[in-house]
């Protein structure tokens, strides 16, 4: 595919998002329709599943076969069985005006601001290498939809072009507002819409994989089967574990799940739809994992982390090639906007400000 068609398709989609925010702003579509929130904070919710998960689990699932499952689990277990602590972190989060998660860990310890400075320093720490994964991710990406290697100057990264759209995205409707216990319902509009556009390229994939195997006589049940035969593999617990804690403890979930909760009876409807968001993303990973390994191979001639993007190429649907990269792109770009308004909040709030006031 020509990269221009490709790098025009990501700034239309840009523009796209730029316009929801903005009339998300203007016109209040969802909160002022109590029928509408619970689905945008449950979409919003999906920011969790970024490109690591959108290319990252079909090549987890081809590796180690079960082992891609506890990225799922986790939140899906936390949503079931938990939920009742989210909704009183939601309460204890609006009675005490939090705006980051470092601001409720000091909240809980008499506002303590070495311990506010000390949880937004780890947050930044552990959060730009991520950051960085989801601009790599976008550059890969362009790589395997183009079938050229991207130039490796400054100038020449697509990832510099999508930091700086981010950045401008995250400045006017993330971080303009002078409180910053306002919430951001542009924000939440279009990251809402950037989980329903990778959900449905995941599943447009997915279906196709199906539909493939099917004319060509691939026994699928058989292939999933032969992927997830052997035994969750070591620390599959101890991941589950992780990702459980990671739905409410990663700054940028925090931050939607708590931050931006409008009331907190939205979490009750969004433990079922964000759950059921969860369990189609994960089924939707065996098909295209098993049929990227009856066509490519487990040799790494052709990566499996990027199966999403071959399996449609290889057939020369370059439509869902392309629908495909935006859905990545869509989880990338979230992923950023909103830890990028997590820790920036925490960074003037816990690490800045406090030196003005010395």
């Amino acid at each position: 595919m020509l990269p221009a068609w490709v790098i025009l398709a990501s700034f239309v989609y840009a523009a796209i998002l730029f316009a929801i925010a903005w009339v998300g702003d203007r016109h209040l579509l969802y909160t002022q329709r109590p029928w509408l929130r619970p689905t945008v904070y449950s979409l919003a919710l999906a920011v969790y599943c970024s490109s690591w998960t959108f290319y990252g689990a079909v090549g987890s699932a081809v590796r180690y076969g079960w082992g891609y499952l506890p990225i799922y689990l986790g939140p899906f277990l936390m949503l079931m069985f938990g939920w009742r602590l989210i909704e009183r972190l939601a309460l204890v989060a609006q009675s005490q005006n939090t705006v980051s998660i470092a601001d409720f860990m000091a909240s809980r310890y008499g506002r303590s601001q070495r311990l506010a400075g000390l949880v937004a320093l780890m947050a930044v720490i552990a959060g730009v290498p991520y950051l960085a994964l989801q601009y790599k991710a976008v550059t890969l990406s362009l790589t395997v939809l183009t079938g050229k290697e991207i130039q490796s100057t400054i100038l020449g990264d697509p990832a510099l072009y999508v930091a700086v759209l981010m950045a401008l995205f995250s400045i006017l409707f993330g971080t303009r507002q002078v409180d910053a216990t306002e919430h951001r319902p542009g924000l939440m509009l279009a990251v809402a819409f950037e989980s329903l556009v990778k959900l449905l390229a995941l599943v447009a994939v997915g279906v196709f994989a199906f539909i493939w195997s099917n004319k060509n006589q691939l026994d699928i049940y058989g292939a999933i089967h032969t992927l997830v035969e052997n035994a969750p593999p070591v620390g599959f617990v101890g991941q589950t574990l992780l990702a459980f804690a990671a739905i409410i403890c990663l700054p940028r979930q925090f931050h939607v799940a708590i931050v931006e909760c409008g009331d907190v009876v939205d979490i009750r409807r969004a433990r079922w739809l964000f759950g059921f968001y969860l369990l189609i993303v994960s089924l939707m990973v065996l098909p295209i994992a098993a049929v990227g390994v009856h066509l490519f191979g487990d040799s790494g001639v052709v990566p499996a982390d990027s199966f999403v993007l071959a399996l449609p190429l290889s057939q020369n649907q370059m439509t869902l090639a392309l629908v495909a990269y935006i859905g990545g792109f869509s989880a990338a770009t979230g992923m950023v906007i909103v830890t990028s308004v997590a820790l920036s909040t925490m960074v003037s709030n816990d690490l800045i400000m406090p030196l003005f006031r010395q």
